[in-house]
């Protein structure tokens, strides 16, 4: 998600790390021509093991994150749904966030 909305204050640099990914997909899409597919499948806060891992003053926050997070199971389908299409479909992006999470 940090790839449609800058996390600000102190996620800038993270953020631009994600719109990179989205500009880098669009020029791999064109460049690599037919036959070719490019899926970029954006989840939003999902399940891991970074909430156990985070101290101090982001612990707080980061468990607020959580709160609203959906299990990594859910991007796993999402996954496989943009692979398990016929040969001439093309699934250029999927965002995979909770119902809750804004955007």
């Amino acid at each position: 998600m940090l790839g449609f909305k800058v996390f600000a204050p102190g996620g800038t640099v993270y953020s631009a790390t994600k719109f990179a990914i989205r500009a880098i997909s669009d020029g791999l899409r064109v460049e690599a021509g037919d036959g070719i597919r490019v899926a970029s499948i954006e989840p939003g806060i999902v399940d891991s093991e970074l909430k156990h891992n985070t101290t101090g003053a982001a612990k707080d926050m980061v468990m607020g994150f959580y709160q609203q997070a959906i299990p990594a199971e859910s991007v796993a389908r999402a996954i496989a749904y943009a692979i398990e299409q016929p040969a001439d479909v093309d699934i250029s992006e999927i965002v995979v966030r909770s119902t809750g999470q804004p955007l």
